[in-house]
Parts: structure tokens; C-alpha cells; sequence
């Protein structure tokens, strides 16, 4: 996918997940896509958060509190940067697939 704003990533991250069938997700990376912050959807209401970059974790959310976990991993991952690539996961396989560098 194209690169889009930081500032509209997390809305359209949070559109999508809503939208997908479990055990699909959505994943933000740098534009040099060497970090970035994943989620994907486990069932009606719960969603696993990974991130990775600066800092390694991964955590189950529900869809209340995916935007403030959202929010405050992207400040921490992507702390100067104006956009964010966004990709669709077709399942939790993907998350540690090989991106292309830069």
C-alpha cells in the first residue's frame, strides 16, 4: 500500500480492523520498514498488538482501548516521522514475514 499521513493512520487502522474477519490484521511500517506496529484480529472483540522496533511486546486489547494502545505505540515507533506505510495481513503468519529494505 501507499505511503499515507501519520496523522490518518490510526484512523484508517482502526476502520479497517473493525471491517476484516478474524484472523486477518493490518500492519503501519517506517517508510524503510525496519519498525512498526501490528494488529491483528482475533475474534469479535479482541486483538493482538505487537510491536516492534524500538521495543518488543505484544498485547491482547479489546477494541475500546485499541486506539489509546495504538496512539501511544505509534508516538514511541514512529517518533519523527510524517508517514507511515500500511499493509493487510491476511493472517498472523505474515507478521514475521521479510519485508523488502530500502
Amino acid at each position: 500500500m501507499a505511503l499515507i499521513n501519520i496523522d490518518t493512520a490510526i484512523k484508517r487502522v482502526l476502520l479497517l480492523v473493525a471491517k476484516i474477519e478474524p484472523p486477518r490484521g493490518v500492519e503501519m511500517l517506517t517508510y524503510k520498514r525496519n519498525r512498526g506496529v501490528s494488529v491483528i484480529r482475533l475474534d469479535e472483540d479482541s486483538y493482538l498488538v505487537r510491536e516492534r522496533g524500538y521495543e518488543e511486546q505484544e498485547m491482547q486489547v479489546c477494541f475500546a482501548d485499541l486506539a489509546r494502545v495504538l496512539k501511544s505505540m505509534a508516538k514511541r515507533e514512529f517518533p519523527r516521522s510524517r508517514q507511515v506505510r500500511l499493509y493487510q495481513l491476511e493472517s498472523p503468519d505474515f507478521l514475521d514475514q521479510e519485508r523488502k529494505k530500502i
